[in-house]
């Protein structure tokens, strides 16, 4: 689960580390307001307008504005809220059509005292799968695409693992100091700052934090000016708090819909549809298809207990898709009776009507035999296999 920028910082602060202070605001009504309070507790008439999206990028789209007055706030505040704001990490990058900004943060101005006295890095965190264990990246090129950075100039790009037992050590926070070429009391700041950072990772079950840039103010200290937080969705049962930030509006409708009945979904740019019991055989299910010359219009696990409704609604979530050309559904019955999952397909194909493109099933376990008389004896236009592969030569037969 991804969160704002707005509510990372807020759980950042809760675990000690330095933010840029913002008010949130949905009008402009709310904005002005946020101004004044601001500017009243920084001493300061300048802020930035932020676009509250779950897209990296914003300043490029327009997105992030310096405001010197109050005219300029209620210029880019109106500009900004209700715009389609493009970024290279929007659905389609800059050609595609954006997505809606629905909140701004009206943030401080950081750079003080004077924007030349500071210094801008790059700090992540996030779980290194090949080394299994945590990994603390960080650069002195803070505030640009860290991708360019690491392409063009890698010996700028540094990272420290983290023992999985022991966790974070001191002097690993202090060596990110180091390379990063602080002294004094900046040095101290960094390692803090580091310290913090990874306590919330850890704390919040979190799968990335990214924190571009991470600014060293003209006072030298340390502060989360923008960040990016991933939250574990498989950990969120122990962070209520931190479940009910989840926003749906920047959410596909179609799988926020899948999650409410129960079923894990993830839309493709494909033309065979898939309904599978299991992560391991969806993704199975999956690479043969692409083997045999289709490609997974998603991925749709209906879990271990897969009954007549859920299957329905898979089957219409899957058909509003118009890409795609046919469905493959793949039950293995171990938890779940293969002849019930025949009765749902039977029974949602009656329910939804004409299904206009053709259904392959492929059954095998508890009472498959069962199963595959159903489909054969229903009269419906549902062509039925054993074999995985005989399956996956259907489809390539129906898509040709």
């Amino acid at each position: 689960m991804n969160l704002h920028e707005y509510q990372g910082k807020e759980m950042l602060a809760s675990y000690g580390v330095a933010i840029q202070k913002g008010i949130i605001a949905t009008n402009l009504e709310e904005a002005v307001a946020a101004y004044e309070k601001v500017k009243e507790d920084s001493g300061s008439g300048v802020v930035v307008v932020k676009a509250q999206i779950h897209a990296g990028g914003r300043g490029k789209g327009g997105g992030v504005k310096l405001a010197k007055n109050i005219d300029e706030l209620k210029e880019h505040a109106g500009n900004i809220l209700g715009m389609m704001l493009k970024t290279p990490q929007t659905p389609g990058g800059l050609e595609g059509e954006g997505k809606l900004v629905r909140k701004i943060l009206i943030a401080e101005d950081s750079y003080v005292p004077t924007f030349e006295s500071c210094k801008e890095f790059y700090v992540s965190i996030m779980m290194d799968r090949a080394k299994k264990c945590n990994v603390i990246i960080y650069s002195t090129e803070g505030g640009m695409n860290i991708e360019e950075v690491a392409e063009k100039t890698p010996h700028l790009v540094h990272k420290e693992w983290i023992h999985p037992h022991l966790g974070l050590q001191p002097f690993q926070a202090r060596k990110v100091a180091f390379n990063l070429g602080l002294s004094g009391k900046a040095f101290k700041e960094m390692s803090k700052f580091i310290t913090k950072l990874y306590a919330a990772f850890v704390g919040s079950d979190a799968s990335l934090f990214e924190i571009n840039p991470a600014m060293l103010s003209g006072n030298d200290d340390m502060i989360a000016v923008d960040c990016k937080v991933s939250l574990d969705d498989n950990a969120l049962f122990r962070h209520p708090e931190l479940a009910a930030m989840r926003d749906t509006d920047e959410e596909d409708p179609v799988e926020v819909e899948a999650k409410s009945h129960g079923l894990n979904y993830v839309n493709l740019d494909g033309n065979v549809g898939c309904m599978v019991n299991g992560a391991g055989l969806a993704m199975a299910t999956m690479d043969i298809i692409k083997l045999s010359g289709g490609e997974p219009a998603n991925f749709l696990d209906v879990g271990g207990t897969a009954d007549a409704e859920r299957v329905e609604k898979a089957f219409r979530i899957i058909l509003r898709d118009p890409e795609v050309k046919a469905i493959l559904i793949n039950i293995f019955g171990g938890i779940v009776r293969c002849d019930r999952v025949a009765q749902g397909v039977v029974d949602a194909y009656k329910n939804i009507g004409n299904i206009p493109v053709p259904i392959i099933v492929r059954l095998q376990g508890t009472n498959a035999d069962i199963a595959k008389k159903l489909i054969d004896e229903s009269g419906l236009e549902v062509r039925s296999a054993i074999l995985l592969q005989e399956a996956a030569d259907i489809v390539a037969e129906v898509l040709a």
